[in-house]
């Protein structure tokens, strides 16, 4: 089985560990990208990515805030806002009848003067929304707006 079918039985058959960021800045906007790839394609997303076989949280966070957005900062500055399930009908490989599962852990930082991003090949482009605009934008995906609904 070469290294594609793999990650494709692994996502027919388990859910998947994530991390999700959702950074606002000192303006009251957060953070969200244009998803080039499935789950989500053409979808406004936060920031996330897996958590990796044997690597500690602390490890994937700034792992994958340092490759979603070029920052390097510790999981400590970061409030976990709880753990949230994603359930899609698509997956990475457009592998017909493979669904993905992510269990969550969102953090949320809040950043007041942040300084430039500079996006991956998971996403188009990145851009910053106020909230109220990211909540009533209709490409801007469920699972996102979840985050910014906390307290209502």
């Amino acid at each position: 089985m070469n290294p594609r079918q793999r990650q494709v039985e692994i996502v027919r058959n388990t859910p998947l560990i994530s991390i999700d960021l959702v950074i606002e800045d000192g303006a009251g906007r957060a953070l969200v990208g244009m998803r080039a790839n499935e789950p989500a394609k053409g979808c406004w997303f936060v920031p996330g990515g897996r958590v990796l076989k044997d690597e500690r949280l602390d490890d994937a966070f700034a792992r994958v805030l340092f490759r979603e957005v070029g920052w390097r900062r510790h999981r400590g500055e970061a409030e976990l806002l709880g753990a949230y399930e994603h359930f899609y009908d698509a997956n990475f490989a457009h592998e017909p009848g493979v669904t993905t599962h992510y269990v969550v852990l969102a953090y949320r930082m809040v950043v007041p003067d942040p300084p430039p991003v500079q996006p991956d090949d998971q996403h188009e482009h990145l851009e910053w929304m106020t909230i109220p605009e990211l909540l009533s934008h209709p490409a801007v995906h469920e699972n996102t707006k979840a985050y910014f609904r906390r307290g209502s």
